[in-house]
């Protein structure tokens, strides 16, 4: 119900604000701007959803491999305890856990690739456990609101527009980019955990948040302390031998336990295929109502609004240009990455606006993207509390974002 007022209302913003442009302003071509981008944005969504049944393919096929393999009770014994905490719902040793950490790892690391088939297979999996089939459970809330805060070691792709952009270190948003993700990821608990009253400070879930703090703070200290010029190339082959390491790992276990390794790849592709072709409407619909909400100009009056609102409280409101890529994330990650490019080349790419655009960039995840994919791929449409708590860490991020970058770069 939630997606249906958001997405009537991307539109009758939009229209209003073609209205203004056209009656007021002059703008005589806006209409047209709008009717275009409904077209471009149906062809976009139609053509990703396509991009993306390769990769789903591959990687479900790959999932099925793992979990006949045995590779769900190697990562239940690991991380069983925390997850047991944090989704009290979920039976022990379900094969859901290790979709959902396989998932959350390849989001740490930037591979955005294979995180979305490995999270529209855990939701698949938490959808079998749900009682109530067109309403989100508990759990599916706190693994999509893990996901929408964007939590992200490696921020590759960030790092590779930047050099591209003539940044003089395309690493230098690397630590805030890292602080602002966990502090939305660390909300982003913290708020469903309030909803679903989860006791947050169970020494497990304190246990296991102190090793990951010191996990991070490892990988920080070896990124920092390497040259400039071998950061980028030894974090790319980092991510890249990780991945692959993960699929000789699925096949070797499936081999030792003698499992025909192609035969249950191909049952898994199959799935893969079939989620890929039911996410089409849902991904044309939502990128649609994006596209109009851009092309009437909407997002534009917002941030001049915005800008004039900030200045009655701070002469500095150097931030606020570089809030269209904040803004556009939730909606949008193609979108927010045209934000961000845009913005490094309209102010510098080592300007504070650039570089802040980079954090926001890194900083939170495309919670309405997932909330329709993921939802959408399994029928959810009563979503409860997820797009709130999801826009809940954002903010976080968006806020930590900010002074994080003044404090780096201001």
């Amino acid at each position: 119900m939630i997606l249906n007022y958001i997405w009537i209302g991307f539109f009758i913003i939009a229209f209003i604000s073609a209205i203004i442009k056209f009656f007021f302003l002059g703008d005589v071509g806006v209409f047209n701007d709008i009717i275009n981008s409904t077209f471009d944005m149906a062809e976009t969504g139609f053509k990703l959803s396509l991009g993306l049944t390769g990769v789903m393919t591959l990687w479900l096929g790959l999932m099925r491999v793992g979990e006949e393999g045995g590779i769900v009770k190697i990562l239940s014994k690991i991380i069983g305890p925390f997850f047991n905490k944090l989704f009290p719902d979920i039976p022990k040793n379900h094969p859901v856990v290790g979709s959902i950490m396989m998932n959350l790892s390849a989001n740490m690391l930037g591979l955005d690739n294979a995180a979305t088939p490995l999270g529209l297979k855990a939701m698949t999996q938490l959808q079998e456990l749900n009682t109530k089939k067109s309403t989100a459970s508990n759990s599916m809330i706190m693994f999509l609101v893990l996901n929408t805060s964007g939590l992200t070691i490696i921020p590759i792709s960030i790092m590779v527009y930047r050099a591209q952009l003539g940044a003089a270190n395309p690493a230098d948003i690397f630590i805030p980019i890292l602080i602002s993700t966990f502090f939305s990821t660390l909300v982003g608990i913290i708020t469903v955990s309030i909803f679903q009253k989860i006791n947050i400070f169970n020494k497990t879930i304190l246990a296991y948040l102190g090793v990951f703090t010191l996990l991070v703070s490892g990988i920080i200290y070896y990124f920092t302390s390497l040259p400039q010029d071998k950061l980028q190339t030894i974090s790319s082959a980092a991510s890249n031998i990780i991945l692959f390491s993960i699929i000789i790992l699925f096949i070797l276990l499936a081999l030792r336990k003698k499992v025909n390794v192609y035969d249950v790849f191909i049952d898994g592709a199959k799935d893969g295929f079939k989620i890929a072709v039911k996410i089409i409407p849902y991904l044309v619909a939502m990128l649609v109502a994006i596209g109009v909400f851009r092309a009437s100009g909407a997002m534009d009056f917002l941030i001049s609004g915005l800008d004039h609102f900030i200045k009655l409280f701070t002469p500095d409101s150097e931030f606020v240009k570089a809030l269209p890529t904040a803004f556009m994330k939730p909606l949008s990650g193609s979108g927010a990455r045209g934000m961000m490019v845009e913005t490094m080349t309209n102010y510098g790419a080592d300007s504070f606006i650039g570089r802040l655009s980079c954090v926001f960039q890194g900083a939170t995840d495309t919670t309405f993207y997932i909330i329709a994919v993921y939802f959408g791929s399994v029928g959810i449409k009563k979503t409860r509390y997820a797009i709130s708590a999801g826009l809940i860490a954002d903010l976080a991020g968006i806020i930590a974002a900010i002074l994080i970058s003044y404090i780096f770069f201001g």
